[in-house]
């Protein structure tokens, strides 16, 4: 029995549901992309316990022997952790951004993905303080759809880089939440850190929402205490 909750038949079940009238060859180009998010996933599940095996005092030769790779291989593939710290849900988030780089065909990962990124995770946060603000999901969709590059023109495999402006915001969600006094990052932390760099694509769409930083920053404070308290 699969210790996961998917198999290979539901897999298939939902790529032909959602894609009825496609052909076999833009399926194939699908279920690619969507091969690849799920070894994304598969990433950062490993990544999750090689970060608290080291908490606990394993060492690298220890890790890489569980993981059936050299030392030096795990070291270079697992640390450092540039998501140390981050919430499940926020984790998830940037394997969404992920996706929707691949989905446009796009060689980077900019800002507009990493709010297609939080938007897509309806279980944080940053979800229920987008929509609350913007009226509806679709709203927040169309706008990073305005400012959204052209889609490429083939689809890259492997690994995509983030772009500078969105290592600026991983770098200000962390900022964020020890601004809060937190000791996670958030899918909430990971939208004020992209609404922070203001020239950013993600900044502009964030603002033209109603959106700034200082009253992001207060909704969020006090949406973390309403849930501490609640």
């Amino acid at each position: 029995m699969s210790p996961l909750d998917i198999n290979l038949a539901d897999l298939i079940a939902h790529l032909d549901e959602e894609l009825p009238d496609a052909d076999e060859l833009s399926r194939i180009s699908e279920a690619r992309l969507r091969a690849q998010t799920l070894a994304d996933l598969g990433d950062q599940l490993i990544d999750h316990y090689v970060s608290k095996a080291k908490r606990n005092g394993a060492s690298w030769t220890e890790i890489g022997d569980a993981i059936g790779v050299s030392k030096q291989a795990a070291q270079q593939r697992h640390a450092p952790n540039p998501f140390a710290g981050f919430t499940d849900l926020s984790r998830h988030s940037i394997v969404l951004a992920q996706e929707a780089a691949r989905t446009y065909k796009h060689a980077f990962i900019d800002t507009e993905h990493m709010l297609l990124g939080v938007l897509g995770e309806t279980r944080g946060l940053a979800y229920e303080v987008l929509v609350a603000k913007a009226g509806s999901e679709q709203r927040v969709r169309d706008a990073v759809r305005d400012v959204m590059p052209p889609a490429g023109e083939k689809a890259l495999r492997g690994h995509i880089a983030f772009r500078s402006e969105s290592k600026d915001a991983i770098e200000q969600a962390r900022r964020a939440s020890a601004d809060l006094g937190h000791d996670w990052v958030g899918t909430e932390h990971l939208l004020l850190g992209l609404v922070r760099v203001e020239d950013s694509p993600a900044a502009q769409i964030l603002r033209s929402l109603g959106f700034t930083s200082e009253s992001l920053h207060e909704t969020v404070k006090a949406e973390i205490a309403k849930r501490m308290n609640g």
